[in-house]
């Protein structure tokens, strides 16, 4: 069963700082706070401290700069971005269950490439990505997701050809392929839990946060 209480890196990018309840509970429950270059002013204006500040600091203040010197770490490879330079960080010290907030909300370019990603990060880390809407989360494999009834879900296929089975949903899935990415969108939970079936994959399932 897939858990979420057990992704206490948390991982600010620079989109929209968050301002719902789940993705500031993460914040304030982490472990330790990874901040994505620019992300750091956000944070420190919200009344926490980054653990560690990594990207090509290219809009990072001289002020957070000199303040937070011993834990700046420069990544200048120009073929990624500043998030998946953050994710990369934390794969190589070992911190393997991610949860990424404020990747989201400045740009629909940026939004949909960083989503996007999580297919790319789930290789090598388990991780989330939280929003003031809802979670995002990628799986590689058969899943089965804690949820609440009516919550509602959408489903993500990055390779089309992927077969998708299901249960525990409205409008269940058998042996289904979503040609694109609004096919899998609208569904709804039925129950306490929901599983999906498919090899090849990955997959990105959304789920609407219950208010």
């Amino acid at each position: 069963m897939f858990n979420q209480l057990l992704f206490k890196t948390v991982i600010i990018a620079d989109g929209l700082f968050p301002s719902h309840r789940v993705p500031l509970e993460y914040l304030r429950n982490a472990e330790r706070i990874i901040c994505s270059d620019g992300a750091a002013e956000k944070l420190v204006d919200a009344g926490f401290l980054p653990d560690a500040i990594v990207g090509d600091m290219d809009s990072l203040s001289a002020e957070m700069r000199e303040r937070f010197s011993d834990r700046i770490f420069p990544d200048s490879d120009q073929e990624t971005n500043d998030l998946t330079k953050t994710v990369k960080w934390c794969v190589e010290r070992g911190f393997r269950k991610l949860a990424i907030v404020g990747a989201t909300g400045k740009r629909e370019d940026h939004t949909i490439g960083n989503i996007s990603l999580l297919a790319e990060y789930a290789k090598e880390s388990e991780v989330i990505m939280l929003t003031d809407t809802g979670i995002f989360i990628p799986a590689m494999e058969t899943i089965e997701i804690s949820s609440s009834p009516q919550q509602q879900v959408s489903l993500f296929s990055i390779d089309p050809s992927t077969e998708i089975t299901s249960w525990g949903l409205r409008y269940p899935l058998l042996h289904t392929k979503l040609a694109n990415w609004w096919c899998g969108t609208l569904n709804e939970a039925t129950g306490n839990t929901f599983r999906l079936e498919f090899a090849g994959g990955p997959l990105i399932v959304y789920m609407k946060s219950v208010s």
